[in-house]
């Protein structure tokens, strides 16, 4: 090994190292705060104000969702803030001990929450996995090549799967309330198939030759499948280190060389890569995008069916220049 790669390798050890002893840390003080709390008779938070237990989900994607199928009979709390970027989250003290006192867990898992393995360590609260059943895409290449790409939801089709997932769950919690999250449940999958039409029929006016979709982060493969659209990003997933020079060129040539019309940037991570693809090649940026992250209830997406309809209307209009 080079040595300049040896040392890239002794700090990203030394980082991840640093990492874990920081969030044991905090896990540490926050089941110590927990504990004190109790002894001195401070409330459980695992039950809401108005008795109802407390499903807690990775981020605020799940959290609608949730909140679908449980209507009124649970309370849906999310552990990420609205605009919050969820692969490489470190969770607080505080996010420790409400999951401490919370009765459900939700995840989405296929390696998205990389924290989360280490944050319901040791914490004796059950915890369901969403995506599980859900046939997941592979990631082609960079450093997570083979690896399945987490961002299932996506595609309304796959969010379908998480709602079964969330009514067992859930039914398993609260056995009396079973079936009115099944309901809730059904209800909720024709919002998401009318919504997953929509967008379809939407992006089915993109002309076959500008059917490109570039963006920063490779978000968008199971979007990009149910729409017929090819895909490029410059990374694949987000983490500390990417958009290095030779992905962005790898991004500049591809634009070059298929005309792409437009190019776009996910919202909880920076443009400034993205930008440097639309100086190199004259392309337009044609848009935010929402993945990881709703917006606060006044922005553009507060819930995830917005979500899915406000990205097939920015990429339809950019791609087909009817935003111009």
């Amino acid at each position: 090994m080079p040595k300049s790669m040896f040392r890239c390798a002794k700090v990203a050890a030394r980082t991840s190292a640093a990492r874990t002893v920081r969030f044991r840390a905090a896990a540490v003080a926050a089941v110590v705060l927990s504990l004190l709390l109790t002894a001195c008779g401070g409330g459980a938070e695992g039950n809401g104000d108005d008795g109802k237990k407390v499903v807690l989900t990775t981020f605020t994607v799940l959290a609608d969702v949730a909140r679908n199928v449980a209507g009124d009979k649970l309370t849906v709390e999310s552990i990420t803030k609205a605009g919050a970027e969820i692969h490489g989250y470190e969770p607080t003290p505080g996010d420790i001990r409400k999951a401490s006192k919370a009765d459900l867990i939700l995840d989405n898992g296929l390696n998205l929450e990389a924290w989360f393995g280490q944050f319901v360590e040791g914490l004796d609260v059950p915890h369901a996995v969403v995506s599980e059943g859900v046939e997941p895409m592979s990631i082609s290449e960079d450093a997570y090549q083979g690896r399945p790409n987490p961002h299932a939801w996506m595609s309304p089709l796959n969010v379908k799967v998480y709602v079964d997932n969330m009514v067992k769950a859930f039914s398993d919690l609260d056995p009396d309330n079973a079936e009115t999250f099944k309901a809730n449940g059904e209800a909720y999958k024709a919002e998401l198939q009318a919504v997953q039409d929509q967008m379809t029929s939407s992006l089915a006016g993109v002309p076959e030759n500008q059917r490109a979709l570039v963006t920063c982060e490779g978000a968008f493969s199971y979007l990009a499948r149910d729409a017929g659209l090819n895909e490029l990003y410059i990374w694949a997933v987000n983490a500390e280190q990417q958009a290095t020079p030779q992905q962005i060129t790898r991004a500049i040539e591809y634009v070059k060389a298929n005309n792409v019309p437009a190019v776009f940037c996910e919202s909880t991570v920076s443009d400034a890569p993205m930008q440097q693809v639309v100086g190199a090649t004259g392309t337009k940026f044609g848009g935010t995008l929402y993945v990881d992250s709703l917006s606060e209830a006044d922005g553009p997406v507060p819930t995830y069916l917005d979500l899915i309809r406000h990205d097939a209307e920015v990429i339809t209009k950019a791609l087909t220049g009817a935003g111009s």
